[in-house]
């Protein structure tokens, strides 16, 4: 359980929060044909806190964070991200706001035809251009330094377990300095040990980088570790929120189900 908590996030209702909202998403929808996944949703994130995002499956919740960085385009609503309305942005205006936020997808994504080195260069090359080689090695070290691996190097992705994998894939997000970060499933297919050393780095990387993250799971031992405050997707609507006290004093049958 998190220990360092500002008395902002303690607070059960995120209106009461002290601090500004980074992510604010108002009447949010989105459907694949008839099948309605997002249904007015509304919260917001605030400025370096770890928000938890828990739902059964198909609750919306990869859907959500999709649509935040534009990867998936809402029906109706509004996400403002930094006081831009991500939906109305032309493609460069997007592409700036998403320079602004990491994105550690499920399966990692990592190229597998690239060694870690290339891998985290990739991002540098695309978005820092300015950076001279020295100093993107400087910062490719830096992150690996951060996630506990400098001496994978030169290795390819085949040659490295599911958590270093995964720890590759957030050094790999780390290394443009994010303002935000988004865990879609951060723990998942990882045993229990690896699986609260990438909790852990999650908490790790708020407080070095100063980041505000969503974090979509249904680990609750991660959410345990790593939440500042809580919300919980029922039909693709905000069913609870809150901070984890509340929710593990819960009697609601829907929140005991993952609170056992």
């Amino acid at each position: 359980m998190k220990t360092e908590q500002t008395e902002s996030v303690l607070l059960d209702s995120p209106k009461k929060s002290t601090k500004e909202p980074v992510i604010e998403i108002n009447g949010l929808y989105k459907s694949f044909g008839n099948q309605e996944v997002l249904k007015n949703l509304s919260f917001k994130l605030f400025d370096g806190e770890n928000l938890v995002v828990l739902g059964k499956s198909g609750s919306g919740k990869s859907v959500l964070i999709k649509c935040i960085v534009g990867l998936l385009r809402s029906d109706s609503g509004i996400i403002n991200v930094f006081d831009q309305n991500v939906l109305t942005l032309k493609r460069k205006e997007l592409d700036d706001v998403r320079q602004k936020i990491g994105f550690l997808f499920q399966s990692g994504a990592l190229y597998d035809s690239m060694t870690v080195k290339e891998n985290l260069e990739f991002p540098l090359k695309r978005m820092e251009k300015q950076l001279k080689q020295k100093e993107i090695d400087e910062k490719i070290i830096e992150a690996l330094e951060n996630v506990g691996l400098p001496e994978v190097l030169n290795k390819m992705p085949s040659e490295l377990s599911g958590g270093m994998r995964k720890r590759i894939s957030l050094a790999r997000t780390i290394v443009v300095d994010p303002m935000i970060m988004l865990y879609d499933e951060p723990t998942t297919g990882l045993d229990p040990v690896t699986s609260d050393e990438i909790s852990s780095l999650i908490n790790d990387i708020q407080k070095k980088y100063k980041t505000s993250s969503i974090i979509i799971t249904h680990d609750i031992e991660c959410a345990r570790m790593t939440a500042d405050r809580l919300i919980m997707l029922q039909d693709g609507e905000v069913y609870e929120q809150g901070n984890l006290n509340k929710f593990e004093k819960s009697t609601d049958l829907i929140i005991r189900a993952f609170f056992k």
